[in-house]
Order: C-alpha cells, then structure tokens, then sequence
C-alpha cells in the first residue's frame, strides 16, 4: 500500500480518536458537575425561571406520569432534583404523594429545603448520587437492608444527560422501580436534527451563557450544558437505551414552544414481572 492510499485511513483514524477523546474528556467532566451547580445555585432559580415555558414544561412531565388519586399512598422519587422546582412539578400534581428528591449537590439542595412550598411531612431531599441512589434513600428513609426500597413514580428532570455512566444509573433506576411503576426523563435531545442543533446552540450562546455570567458570574456549567446537550442521545437513541435497559412501554411525547423538538418527556414503565435485582 502506498503512502496515497494510506492517508484517507490515517484521517479515519485521527477523527476516531478524537472522538474518543471527547468523549472520555466529557465523561469526566460529568463527575464535577454537582460541584459546579454549587456555585450558581444561588441564581439558578433567577435565570432558568426566565425561560418561557421552563416551569410548565415541568409540570406537564410530571403529569404524564399519569398516576391517580392524586398520588395518595404512593411513594415518588425525584432524582436529580436540583433545587426543588421538579419537586414543585411533582407536588402540584400529586398533592397527596410522599415525595422524595434526591441530588448530589449540597447547594441545590439547601435551596430546595428553604422553599415554603416544599416544607412538608410529605416532602424529603436527601444528598445522594444518582449512580447510586440506594444507600442514601435507604438511610434517609430509615429502611433496613430487609427493606425493599420501592418506588411507584420516577421524574428525573435534566439528570441522565449529566451521569458518567447513563447505563449503569438506568439500571440502578429501574431496581427501585415498582412492577409496573412509570418512569418520566425530562430531558433535552437534538441530535440528528440539525434546527434543533441550531437552535439549541443559539439560545445556548446568545441568551444562557450570556446570562450565567450576568447573574452568577460564572460560565463553565452553562458552557458544559451546551456541549453536553449537543453529545447527548438522539431521541431514537435513548429510546433504544431505555429497552436495553428493561423498561417498556417506552416512547416520547413533545413540549411546545422554542423548546419543541428540543426537549422532550421520555417515558417508560418497569415491567410488571420485575426480575432485577432490589437496591
């Protein structure tokens, strides 16, 4: 093979290994995320409450968990919860439900704690890791490892773009999953569809980033939720994600407004013959 031939595979190998080498950079980068949302927690609240249709959106991912009665004798799990305003979503949709927010950032937390709204005997927040939800439930909960540690509704609202290994947290999420029970992702999606690349990024560097700096004078979180977004799964990706993972019933349904396309309510249920293992 001459040296001709041979640059066409060398330029093949060189875009795969920085590929792979964005990816893995990513990767990491997921692991400083709770400490970055501790510096901006203060203004988090201020900036994304400006973007029409935020709080909505929310609420009507919550709502398409579909739960009756109001919720009332149901255990609900809010992970990733930031700082409470999925938990807000969650509350006003299933008045009568125990709620429990989990997040692995000490700052969000603290500001969900000191919502009026949120101090109730039905809502807890709880310090944790997504990717390993289970100890920490288990010892805010006061459960016994006898215990099983079940819920009957999952929201997770803008987290699983943002674990290291979202194979691994879905496996962990559906373990803590009643038979049966529903799961919503709130979560953004544009790949494969150029608007929506697009757009995501216009907004992204004409409007948010922009505003992190005006309202917390930091950048990087806002900066990585633009990347992050950009790297995440396709719809049809994360759909295909959620099957592997043994979830069913699994589709999508759409928000409205700029975020149309953009973000999406990813929606699934444990299956009614659960064989994974309790957390």
């Amino acid at each position: 093979m001459n040296l001709t031939s041979k640059v066409p595979n060398m330029r093949k190998a060189l875009t795969t290994l920085r590929a792979l080498t964005t990816r893995k950079a990513l990767t990491t980068r997921k692991r400083e995320v709770p400490s970055d949302f501790d510096l901006v927690a203060n203004t988090y609240d201020t900036l994304v409450t400006r973007n029409p249709g935020y709080l909505d959106h929310l609420r009507l991912s919550a709502s398409r968990l579909r739960l009756p009665n109001g919720g009332k004798g149901l255990r609900l799990l809010d992970l990733c919860c930031g700082t409470g305003l999925s938990t807000d979503a969650l509350r006003a949709e299933y008045l009568d439900a125990e709620i429990v927010g989990l997040d692995a950032s000490a700052g969000m937390l603290s500001l969900a704690r000191s919502k009026p709204s949120l101090r109730d005997s039905n809502v807890k927040f709880v310090l944790g890791d997504a990717m390993d939800p289970g100890p920490a439930l288990r010892f805010a909960l006061d459960l016994g490892e006898e215990t099983p540690l079940v819920f009957d509704g999952v929201l997770m609202a803008y987290g699983i773009r943002n674990m290291p290994d979202p194979d691994s947290c879905l496996a962990q999420l559906r373990a803590l999953l009643a038979p049966g029970a529903p799961v919503c992702f709130h979560e953004y999606s544009v790949k494969g569809s150029p608007r929506a690349q697009g757009t995501w990024t216009f907004v992204a560097w004409s409007i948010i980033i922009p505003s992190g700096l005006i309202t917390s004078r930091h950048t990087r979180i806002y900066r990585y939720l633009w990347r992050s977004v950009l790297d995440f799964d396709s719809r049809t990706q994360f759909e295909e994600r959620l099957r592997r993972a043994g979830f069913v019933d699994v589709h999508t349904e759409e928000v409205d407004g700029w975020q149309k396309g953009i973000v999406h309510s990813f929606l699934a249920r444990a299956p009614l013959t659960e064989i994974a293992d309790r957390v």
